[in-house]
């Protein structure tokens, strides 16, 4: 099989759509470290938005191939999931959890609607807080540098409740996302041995956790704990 018949196969735009969804994870994690210095103080916070925002073209072309993993991974698993309706367009009536290599839950069977709601929400998150929701963004000095003072735009927007917990109900649902996406990427990949497949299945949950949980802290020890801007 040429590569081309190879990755427009089901097997091989599963490959792809897991191969982005590790990247993905690992870019959360780097975000995730990066956002968790709004829980240190807000210079340092500043200070590393700084110094992402200072490295000019070279974000910006991390951030287009940033959007190509996203569109590449939705793209792909909408494509296979309908591929899999269209051979068996008739579901199963009876859907309880499966063990086994399916390991099939309803982390695993709401994949398409989380990840949906996680693509929505993607624009608005930029839109709010890259873009400061179309408003002049404030500025602080540090060290003798003018800068873009984004905690203030993070905090101003999380001491409103409904963003508040909006955010940390669609970061509740990119943790059921990564229940299942995780170890399934793997398996996609073909990494995974009957042997490995507890082991990585287990680890979904583990990853699942931290990453959702570190980002549901943030809005609601702000929305909380954090006074407002003034006070």
């Amino acid at each position: 099989m040429s590569p081309i018949k190879h990755y427009s196969s089901t097997v091989g735009k599963k490959f792809v759509t897991g191969l982005a969804g590790l990247l993905l994870v690992a870019f959360l994690c780097v975000h995730l470290g990066g956002n968790l210095t709004l829980l240190v103080n807000p210079d340092l916070f500043n200070t590393y938005t700084h110094h992402l925002e200072s490295l000019g073209p070279l974000l910006y072309l991390a951030e287009i191939g940033l959007l190509a993993l996203f569109i590449i991974h939705a793209t792909l698993a909408i494509g296979v999931q309908l591929e899999k309706r269209r051979a068996r367009p008739n579901a199963y009536a009876k859907t309880a959890s499966k063990g086994g290599p399916s390991r099939q839950t309803l982390a695993s069977r709401s994949m398409i609607v989380t990840g949906l709601i996680l693509l929505v929400y993607l624009p608005l998150h930029v839109w709010m807080f890259k873009y400061n929701a179309g408003r002049p963004s404030p500025t602080v000095i540090l060290d003798g540098r003018e800068m873009r003072d984004l905690y203030t735009i993070v905090l101003i927007a999380f001491k409103q409740p409904l963003i508040a917990w909006g955010y940390a109900i669609v970061m509740g649902l990119l943790g059921f996302h990564l229940r299942h996406g995780f170890w399934s990427a793997f398996q996609s990949l073909g990494t995974l041995s009957p042997r490995l497949l507890p082991v990585f299945y287990g680890l979904g949950m583990v990853v699942a956790i931290i990453l959702a949980g570190g980002f549901v802290i943030l809005p609601l020890w702000l929305l909380y704990v954090v006074p407002a801007p003034g006070l």
